[in-house]
């Protein structure tokens, strides 16, 4: 009998040593002296734990849940090339879900045994020297393309325009083994290599002037008109070309580095005004970096039809005019010197999103240059495209006048005032006479003396030039054979027809950027080691730790710690020193947007009418009303009489009045931007002032503007500003659980969903998944229609719980899904549904009983807390190192959850501990002794690529269903 009076079951039977006794043995091959001391340490360490607490339901024939350990102590079993059977046992036992609540449990002592015996026997790891794990080759992502090209170039390079979608794997997207390169997307570098340096390297030493006249200079009629030239100043133009190549506008909440007004290549660091001696300071609102979702600015035909990439700098330097009022706006700028020159107008149709609302509004905008139309075109709901449009006039020296106009083409009934056109600025290029050219902006950065006249000369001083930008570039020293390429390709560029030295180095640098060397983190190792899992050399582990903490490349300081062999040393300093700089707000927005889908809020579809018409009393006569309107719009438009067509008007004006009701719980960008940056600010306190893991599970404070507070329902927040606000005491929000965020990616379009929400905590803060659910299993709106009544949420669930093969999964997910039902598909609290009070009680399938989202808090810091640490060291993890976690990272995660235990639950401890870990220090070598460790990991392979597979596809099924979702709200926007 075994401890809890149960019949024990009979130990396993050593299958192997039966088989030598019979007929043929002689066949089969001897055992390994590791297949025999794996088949004792089993029987005598791990045998009599599984017996004990597993054997009734996972041995002597059972197979619940497809595991079972028959045969395990046979030599060579089967059983042990199964490394994710025994990294689930690991996980189950540890987090309490096996053996299920209510059996008996192991014993503190017997569980350390049996981890023990797993990481040494099954999994394979040498505490003392752990394997770092495979070596993935790793191309840039978009995101750290982008901010290598920046800090490299400062060319904002817009990607995301760009470039396809990078794919996800574990739940990021800088993971090296699904970051591949085909043909199109290398064709793809090729191009952007060539806009890039076009854009940052003057191809010429002089080039035509341009000056720029932001939208802010325009004035409305009647307004008092700045001097001429004031606002003007002659800015030099960019290099040839530029017009066709794309960059990037900044985000609203951050500000470029060093920079306080946005222009173009080919500006002067200090530009004067209207030919007036001494530097002018321009200094645009916080707001002058522009918004990160404005797409590219496109070049226009004389029609204003979309065509090019060039990207405009929108942001506080334009103005906006609405659809919906005739307006007339005009500024002036002084021509010095007569001539042809080039007028653009950039401007884009833009909108402010309104929930279930389609504003069908249209607008005519008319150029004018001195009186004189030059251009006119009708807008309507664009979509938020820019648009140029381009003029060439021979302009006399003196003041000139440009003019933009709206007029409406809409009845003011139908105004839903959602639309404007948004002028970014003028761009005013000339004259085109070489004797007024002008040095291009940024020349000294690149050729700071000029360029010498013998070939020698030339070549040496291209030398110059080149090395230091390779060597930044390929992150590491750029060898003398790689160089000497490099500078006969400038050779050659500056030697074709009517080419200049600077299009020559221009020519090196497009090489560079179009290298493997650039688009892939090339890594070597310690020269010095003789490890069987060398160091890799400070070169790499500059990029490892720039990658991880900035998306970005090494700045001079990791450079310089790299060169002198002082980084390794120095690693807690630069930890520290990086997380305050402001390129941690890559780390702060990709990392947490992708571990708690705080990146999805942006594009979640949510019908605020609809879910907030769930939480007020049922209105039967409003429900006659829908149903009546849905039944007409059901007929043809030439079946409906007069009265049906009246009754449908008013029935739709009735939803438009109801729909603006509603208006607080839009979620409009701001609104959507302020949640998203709630949730990273959170995070981000907790790294930066090394707050114990557990305050993004609870915490009596947030992060709040104005906006969000009143959407919350939180008094006392004044402003856009976001800032860290005390939470009132009775107030069931802290932590990301009761962020808006997490409650709105978490939902579905018009209601909430427990199994969505208890999965994500499953997944991203227990760190225990559950497996996929079976095949034809109905959705929960097709259980709810069953027996002619609608049920609640709980009945509706419950149904689902009743079957054998949807039970295990969620009993596991619904409990923990529900404690946050008074919180809505929006993220605001109520008390009842439908007229029904919410019910927000449960039990955890671990036995803990709760009541609400501030019981389940509760359990989860005090008894969860391990659980939440280990899931953190996961996913923190994954994404420094760029992979899936394998086996031989079980003792890495288990290191860094005692590091963070002994040191309180801090997060440094944490951070720290990852960098300074194996996995993120090392690497195989590459060799005959990696030969073993492949045949581990591939053995691992399928189910690895089973997790990666299933994480992709989890994305791309989220992204299919917001799609989908867009449409059925859009339906019920309109009374469908």
């Amino acid at each position: 009998m075994g401890k809890a009076g149960r019949p024990r079951p009979a130990r396993w039977p050593a299958f192997a040593l039966v088989a030598a006794m019979l007929p043929g043995a002689a066949l089969a091959a001897d055992p390994s002296p590791r297949d025999l001391e794996r088949a004792r340490t089993f029987a005598d360490e791990a045998e009599p734990v599984l017996v004990e607490y597993c054997g009734a339901c996972h041995a002597s024939g059972m197979k619940k849940g497809g595991v079972n350990f028959d045969g395990g102590d046979a030599p060579g079993s089967p059983l042990f090339r199964d490394k994710r059977l025994w990294l689930g046992v690991l996980k189950n036992v540890r987090g309490g879900l096996m053996p299920p609540a209510g059996e008996p449990r192991p014993s503190a002592d017997e569980l350390k045994a049996l981890e023990a015996w797993i990481k040494r026997s099954a999994l394979e790891i040498d505490p003392a020297d752990p394997d770092p794990g495979r070596v993935t080759v790793r191309r840039l992502n978009r995101i750290e393309y982008r901010n290598t090209i920046r800090a490299l170039l400062g060319v904002d390079y817009d990607t995301d325009e760009e470039f396809p979608p990078d794919d996800t794997g574990f739940g990021f997207d800088n993971i090296g083994e699904v970051l591949t390169m085909s043909p199109l997307l290398l064709e793809k570098y090729i191009t952007a290599a060539r806009a890039i340096v076009a854009r940052a390297v003057p191809a010429s030493p002089r080039v035509v002037a341009e000056r720029v006249i932001p939208g802010r200079a325009f004035r409305r009629e009647g307004e008092k008109s700045d001097a001429p030239g004031q606002a003007t100043p002659p800015i030099p133009s960019p290099p040839v070309g530029e017009g066709r190549e794309r960059g990037r506008s900044a985000r609203t909440d951050e500000k470029a580095p060093g920079q306080s007004v946005a222009v173009r290549s080919g500006s002067p660091a200090r530009p004067t005004a209207g030919g007036q001696p001494g530097p002018l300071s321009l200094t645009l609102p916080h707001q002058v970096g522009g918004d990160r979702k404005t797409p590219p600015v496109s070049r226009a035909k004389d029609d204003g039809k979309a065509g090019g990439a060039l990207r405009s700098r929108p942001g506080g330097g334009s103005l906006s005019l609405p659809y919906y009022e005739k307006s007339s706006v005009a500024t002036t700028f002084q021509v010095e010197h007569a001539g042809r020159y080039k007028l653009v107008l950039e401007l884009a149709a833009t909108e402010r999103f309104v929930d279930g609302i389609f504003d069908a509004n249209r607008c005519r905008m008319v150029f004018s240059l001195d009186g004189a139309e030059l251009h006119r075109k009708d807008f309507t709901r664009q979509d938020g495209r820019p648009y140029r449009f381009e003029s060439d006039r021979e302009l006399a020296a003196g003041p000139h006048e440009v003019t933009v106009r709206v007029e409406p083409l809409a009845p003011a009934s139908d105004q839903v005032r959602s639309l404007a056109l948004r002028i970014d600025g003028v761009r005013v290029r000339g004259p085109f006479d070489e004797k007024y050219y002008v040095r291009p902006e940024g020349y000294e950065k690149y050729f700071p003396r000029d360029v010498p006249g013998d070939l020698a000369g030339r070549k040496a001083y291209a030398r110059e030039i080149i090395g230091p930008f390779a060597s930044r570039a390929f992150r590491r020293p750029v060898d003398d054979a790689t160089l000497d390429g490099l500078v006969a390709a400038a050779e050659a560029g500056w030697e074709a027809p009517g080419a200049t030295f600077e299009a020559g180095v221009g020519r090196a640098f497009t090489v560079v950027l179009a290298s493997p060397r650039f688009l892939f983190r090339e890594e070597g190792i310690d020269p010095l080691s003789s490890a069987r899992y060398p160091l890799v050399d400070e070169y790499a582990l500059a990029s490892r730790l720039s990658y991880f903490l900035w998306s970005s490349m090494p700045d001079d300081e990791l450079f310089r710690l790299a060169a002198s062999h002082g980084l390794r040393k120095d690693l807690p300093n630069q930890v520290r020193r990086m997380l305050a700089d402001p390129r941690s707000s890559e780390f702060f927005r990709h990392f947490v947007g992708q571990w708690l889908q705080a990146r999805d809020v942006d594009s979640v579809v949510i019908n605020a009418a609809a879910v907030a018409g769930r939480d007020i009393q049922r209105d039967p006569e409003a429900e006659k009303k829908r149903a009546r309107f849905r039944e007409l719009n059901r007929k043809a438009p030439e079946e409906l009489t007069d009265a049906e067509k009246a009754e449908i008007k008013e029935a739709r004006a009735s939803f438009a009045a109801g729909f603006r009701r509603f208006k607080d719980l839009e979620l409009t960008r701001d609104l959507r931007q302020a949640m998203r940056r709630e949730t990273e600010m959170l995070v981000e306190d907790v790294l930066r002032n090394d707050r114990p893991l557990v305050t993004l599970l609870d915490t009596d404070a947030t992060y709040l503007n104005e906006r969000l507070a009143k959407f919350y329902g939180i008094d006392g927040v004044k402003g856009d500003e976001m800032r860290r606000v005390p939470l009132p005491k009775d107030s069931p929000r802290g932590g990301v659980l009761t962020q808006a965020t997490v409650l709105t990616v978490t939902s579905n379009p018009d209601r909430t969903s427990p199994v969505k929400r208890g999965l994500f905590i499953l997944e991203n803060i227990l760190g225990t998944p559950p497996p996929p659910p079976p095949p034809d299993i109905p959705p929960l709106e097709d259980s709810a229609r069953k027996g002619g009544k609608p049920l609640t949420l709980r009945e509706t669930l419950a149904i689902h719980r009743a079957s054998a093969s949807c039970a295990s999964c969620h009993n596991r997910m619904d409990p923990l899904g529900l404690a946050l039902e008074n919180f809505n598909a929006l993220g605001r609290w109520r008390d009842a549904e439908r007229g029904e009070p919410i019910e927000a009680s449960g039990k955890l399938v671990t036995g803990e009983k709760f009541d609400g989202i501030r019981g389940l808090k509760r359990i989860l810091v005090q008894e969860h807390r391990r659980d939440f640490e280990r899931c953190l060291a996961e996913k923190l993890l994954t994404y420094a190192l760029g992979r899936g976690l394998e086996g031989a990272d079980v003792e890495t995660v288990d290191r860094l959850v005692e590091r963070v235990e002994a040191s309180g639950g801090r997060a440094s401890a944490l951070l720290t501990g990852i960098i300074e870990s194996a996995p993120f220090q090392k690497r195989r070598r590459i060799g005959v002794e990696v030969e073993a460790a492949a045949k581990a990991a591939d053995a691992e392979a399928p189910d690895r690529d089973r997790d990666r597979d299933r994480d992709r596809d989890r994305d791309q099924d989220r992204a299919r269903a917001r799609a989908r979702t867009h449409t059925n709200a859009q339906t019920h926007a309109n009374g469908g």
